[in-house]
């Protein structure tokens, strides 16, 4: 109990001081809800609705099923209330998961990165299993679109996935404006959160676990790349630093897209459509269609 409540300090001083507060994101309670599943590859407690369905077996129109990495502080739901469903309701087998708990209930991906990958990685082994699919395409938001990458490059996942697809990933660090200094300033702060909520500094630009993951180039050959960025994204500054370098790269920034496009961080990976179109143009190039403004009422 004692260690719990330390955790919950750590993460509440450290939230103001990084920008990374979450908003609430309604769910839908109503007859969706109470028809929704949960699955036995799915963790434990995730509940959906229409996604993370054991009996789905990918099509010869989409013969992959798509994995969803959540970001930080998000869970394998709430990340995807909007984004799973638009998913299955053009076909797809969707799998979404929870990683990196320490403890914090319904707030994620605070362990240790190089852990989370490692639960990743197995995850993606038991969606292949249950599907009988060859590989999977992955799509992430925030600490989702750049986990995926540790995964690749480390553990074995390259010949597995055939296409990432991160939403505001954090792929080169963040500054978050500059604030993560603040973790330098105040004495002792740096060790105190890596050792509750490893997570959030192993994002900060400069990390150990950011030099290993972006040493020797963003990508590994055989797999597609597609970043979706916003100009306004507040948490991973600059948001340039999300694009990707490498061949079967495509950076993409919502606003070229749709100049109206005013989403933030959160939710671009959570309700913006201009963003969930251009996904699926990743995960089904041939078939692509342009994602414009008129993508938010599709």
């Amino acid at each position: 109990m004692k260690q719990r409540r330390s955790v919950w300090r750590a993460v509440r001083s450290l939230l103001p001081a990084l920008g990374l507060a979450v908003a609430a994101v309604a769910m839908p309670t109503t007859a969706s809800a109470a028809t929704a599943s949960s699955s036995a590859v799915g963790s434990a407690g995730t509940v959906s609705s229409g996604w993370n369905d054991d009996s789905c077996r990918p099509s010869a129109a989409h013969p992959r099923p798509v994995v969803l990495v959540h970001g930080t502080l998000e869970n394998g739901t709430n990340n995807w209330w909007s984004f799973a469903p638009y998913l299955t309701a053009r076909g797809y087998c969707v799998f979404s998961f929870d990683y990196g708990k320490i403890g914090v209930p319904g707030m994620y991906g605070l362990g240790p990165a190089e852990k989370s990958a490692g639960e990743l990685a197995r995850y993606v082994d038991k969606v292949l299993a249950v599907t009988g699919a060859a590989k999977v395409d992955i799509v992430g938001h925030s600490q989702g679109g750049m986990l995926p990458r540790y995964y690749l490059k480390f553990l074995g996942g390259a010949p597995k996935v055939n296409a990432l697809v991160g939403i505001a990933p954090n792929n080169h660090g963040t500054t978050l404006s500059g604030i993560a200094k603040l973790l330098d300033v105040v004495p002792g702060a740096r060790k105190v959160i890596s050792g509750t909520a490893a997570g959030l500094t192993d994002q900060v630009v400069g990390s150990d676990f950011m030099k290993k993951l972006n040493e020797g180039g963003d990508t590994v050959p055989g797999v597609r790349y597609t970043v979706i960025a916003t100009r306004y994204d507040e948490v991973v500054t600059p948001y340039r630093s999300g694009f990707l370098d490498g061949p079967n790269v495509r950076n993409v920034l919502v606003q070229d897209l749709c100049p109206v496009d005013i989403s933030m961080h959160l939710t671009l990976g959570t309700i913006d459509r201009v963003a969930f179109h251009e996904a699926v143009n990743a995960l089904d190039p041939e078939h692509a269609t342009p994602a414009t403004c008129a993508s938010m009422l599709s």
